[in-house]
């Protein structure tokens, strides 16, 4: 009887309004709990979640996507990256297998809706010769119309448009404007914040010589910022190919709107050696202290793979990195004028582009190679697909059909991209705390992002002074990861007292409905006090236990893919892996920086599903399976001074 009175009483007293005297104050539990309550995930400060998104998309605006047969517009981009089913401009039903949680259109913004005027006979465009016999050309259908296309496209790359039809789709005209308003209210349409983000963007298309030299523009903003400019072109006397005239037109944008920009540079390996200048830009400047200055202020990501091919680094560059050759586009630029050396590769990828930089701030005090890393897609489908069974192509010619591996993408006397060799990639994950334009563009500005292949694999890395596998085992390492340390795309915080070498929290777990995990990397580069740029890949965690050799090298996972049936097993790998790790050879003096590369097991490329679903021949010399991976964007130490 005297236990009941006393349960009687306690739950009276936990029921009533004296209850709270119960609860534990906030202050009772500091140092106890990572988010100062019980509950760790209230008030949790840092990003819980990854948005996986794609910021470079063309459609049928895009005069290069318009030519070649692409006719859906903004709406059906939309609509498809939300993840509803559209119909392909080569009539295929197509629907992703999970929706985006954001994108940016960015169709290019010289003579963007060039294209579908064209098509309609607009008489601005057929009252010109040139664009009179570009119309007839393809109401012609067939060689005709191939050949009207490639003559504008090549005319257009020469600059030598008629001046009325280049002032008739330029900044100021009546139609370039009406097109970008349309672009913007697309995007404020579509944009749901929590559920699917969109961007207002476009694309600079710099290409000097035949030499890619793009970037793509993104906005923080809505239509009332966005209304008061119109996109900066290439072609004079509207624009400019010098990337210090795009920073500029940011730098105004800003001024102007009070708003925000960034814009990101792709592709460098089309760009025969210009996208990242050491000594001298390609207009002769010097790469000088306003050139790195205005580059890392207006340049925080880089677009390290997409559909043209993977910038990650290449084996020339990189000789010991046994995953070097992966999706490799090295013929030419990107019209394939120029054939490619050597030579050029050295200021064409991302890792020695990282390498150089910081070399650069040792010589220039800032460092303009300071990127974090993203992937897309840069397909002119109006379709944004990077999964191998899922690949709808580079443009309407590469969509799915019997003929597409086998047919040349590009060629020309000085080389040639076979059609096998299109890369199904990539897409961009964003640690944000939120599903909003917002969130989404200030998580890209710190570079607290990573580039996948395509597979939709969560990946944390982390940089500090102390970390140890027990914050790891936590299976909540964010806490620890935020607290003690910094995120990818950050800068090492100044070293404790007495502290060593810094310390690495990494982790990564499948994509849900992919392959499983081969090995994580940690992929280091330095400037020693030679002078001289340095490079190192450690194995870092990995899979089925496995042990590295005599030369220091991890044996292959293996290989489960089946040919026949385009398939694979999850039967080697792991489902995660992570780890923490100490840098072995850590010189206090040296600059540095760290990303992580994680590797899945082997699977079949696009070109194998090709095969089982249209029962043809695979190239004798295409690549039919691939260890896809993602790359964090990296974290910097910088020395003491």
């Amino acid at each position: 009887m005297k236990y009941s009175i006393v349960a009687t009483l306690l739950i009276s007293a936990l029921s009533g309004p004296a209850a709270a005297q119960f609860v534990p104050s906030a202050e009772s539990l500091e140092g106890l709990y990572p988010g100062k309550t019980y509950s760790p995930y209230a008030k949790r400060p840092f990003p819980s979640r990854v948005f996986w998104g794609e910021s470079h998309l063309h459609t049928a605006l895009s005069p290069d996507a318009g030519l070649f047969g692409n006719t859906l517009g903004l709406d059906e981009a939309y609509r498809f990256a939300r993840g509803e089913e559209v119909t392909s401009a080569t009539g295929l039903p197509v629907r992703l297998a999970r929706p985006l949680d954001w994108m940016a259109v960015a169709d290019h913004s010289d003579m963007m809706g060039f294209a579908p005027d064209l098509f309609g006979g607009a008489p601005a465009i057929v009252d010109t010769e040139q664009g009179r016999r570009w119309f007839e050309g393809l109401q012609q259908g067939g060689e005709a119309a191939s050949s009207a296309a490639l003559d504008l496209i090549t005319t257009f790359a020469q600059a030598k448009l008629d001046p009325k039809l280049l002032a008739a789709y330029s900044p100021g005209s009546s139609a370039y404007n009406a097109i970008w308003e349309d672009v913007i209210e697309a995007a404020e349409r579509y944009n749901d914040p929590g559920v699917f983000t969109t961007f207002i963007a476009y694309e600079w298309t710099s290409l000097v010589k035949g030499n890619n030299l793009h970037r793509n523009v993104i906005l923080r903003d809505g239509a009332r910022r966005a209304e008061q400019v119109v996109p900066m072109v290439t072609q004079e006397p509207f624009g400019s190919t010098d990337p210090l005239d795009l920073y500029a037109w940011l730098e105004t944008y800003e001024a102007k709107t009070g708003g925000r920009a960034l814009a990101i540079a792709h592709n460098g390996n089309l760009s025969n050696g210009l996208m990242f200048p050491i000594d001298a830009q390609y207009t002769g400047a010097a790469v000088d202290e306003n050139y790195v200055t205005l580059r890392d202020k207006w340049e925080p990501l880089y677009e390290v793979t997409q559909i043209k091919g993977d910038g990650e680094t290449h084996p020339v560059l990189s000789p010991t990195d046994e995953f070097a050759d992966f999706e490799t586009w090295d013929a030419g630029n990107l019209d394939l004028s120029e054939a490619k050396t050597d030579a050029m590769l050295r200021t064409e990828y991302a890792r020695e582009a990282l390498k150089q930089g910081l070399a650069l701030e040792e010589k220039l005090g800032t460092n303009p190679y300071k990127f974090g890393m993203v992937g897309s897609t840069d397909s002119h489908t109006s379709l944004a697909t990077a999964d191998e069974d899922n690949y709808f192509g580079k443009a309407t010619s590469a969509e799915p059909s019997p003929k597409r591996m086998s047919h040349a993408f590009a060629e020309s006397d000085k080389g040639v991209f076979p059609g096998w060799s299109l890369s199904a990639s990539g897409y961009a994950g964003v640690w944000a705390t939120e599903n909003t334009r917002e969130a989404i563009w200030d998580a890209m500005a710190r570079k607290e992002v990573y580039a996948t292949t395509g597979p939709r694999m969560m990946v944390r890395f982390f940089g500090g002074w102390d970390f140890t596998e027990t914050d790891l085992r936590s299976r909540q390492p964010a806490f620890r990861g935020y607290g003690d340390g910094v995120p990818m795309g950050g800068d090492l915080k100044p070293a404790p007292d007495g502290a060593g070498a810094p310390t690495f929290m990494v982790y990564a777990l499948r994509d849900p409905i992919g392959a499983n995990l081969d090995r994580i990397q940690i992929v280091k580069g330095w400037h020693a006090a030679d002078g001289t740029l340095n490079e190192k890949v450690y194995d870092v965690a990995w899979s089925d236990g496995r042990e590295p050799g005599d030369d220091g090298k991890l044996p292959p996972v293996g290989n489960t893919v089946d040919l026949e049936a385009a398939s694979w097993t999850n039967t080697i790998g792991a489902a995660e892996l992570g780890t923490v790790w100490t840098d072995p050879e850590f010189d206090p003096s040296q600059r540095a920086f760290y990303y992580a590369r994680v590797i899945e097991i082997p699977t079949p490329r696009w070109v194998v599903y090709d095969a089982v679903r249209f029962g043809v021949e695979i190239p004798e010399d295409a690549t039919t399976t691939l260890q896809e991976r993602a790359y964090t964007s990296p974290i910097w130490y910088t020395p003491a001074s």
